[in-house]
């Protein structure tokens, strides 16, 4: 039973994962059509920016989430 929260968070990453790829290739091509290339690396550019946003807030997300589990006095050691 303690591998089914890890094969559901797993799924979930990757299926997430998937629909942000064909999400920035969708607008990818959309620009490139559309624009051309000094859209397309605006569109590029910002993108990436929102990938690294969101990244660091995960990343803070979980570092707080620690701290204050640890503040609480749960064991959050690993297995």
């Amino acid at each position: 039973m303690e591998w089914v929260p890890t094969v559901f968070i797993a799924f979930k990453v990757s299926v997430l994962a998937i629909g942000m790829f064909y999400a920035v290739k969708w607008h990818y091509d959309k620009a490139r059509r559309e624009q051309g290339p000094a859209r397309q690396r605006a569109l590029l550019l910002t993108s990436g920016v929102v990938a690294v946003v969101f990244v660091l807030l995960v990343v803070g997300l979980v570092l707080l989430t620690l701290s204050v589990g640890e503040r609480l006095g749960l064991d959050l050691s690993g297995p």
